[in-house]
């Protein structure tokens, strides 16, 4: 079984042939996140660990290990990532408990828990 870190680095080396393949539309993308995510009235961490909630609750792989990623860059602690999980886990049910096992591996992984 791939490690968690892998798959994440596999996805960035992806992330990157797509933006070769399609520079303007991955430009596109690129400007509308970095918009998203800028501090507002939410700071980029609380908008990276709400979109961990979404990425859990849509069951994406990519989604999940990218935004656990972002969280963590952004200052999210340990804490913050377990409770954002235990928001999902409330909201989905046991699909809730099994994405968020993928979350505790990457964690693991990265020596965080």
């Amino acid at each position: 079984m791939q490690s968690q870190i892998e798959a994440n680095e596999e996805r960035l080396k992806y992330l990157e042939k797509l933006g070769e393949q399609l520079p303007d539309l991955m430009a596109h993308e690129s400007a509308k996140w970095a918009e998203v995510y800028k501090d507002g009235a939410l700071s980029t961490k609380v908008k990276r660990l709400i979109a961990l909630g979404i990425a859990l609750r849509a069951r994406c792989d990519n989604c999940i290990m990218g935004q656990t990623m972002r969280a963590l860059d952004a200052g999210a602690s340990k804490e913050e990532i377990l409770e954002t999980i235990s928001v999902n886990m409330a909201m989905s049910g046991t699909t809730g408990i099994a994405e968020s096992l993928k979350v505790l591996k990457l964690l693991d992984e990265l020596e965080k828990l």
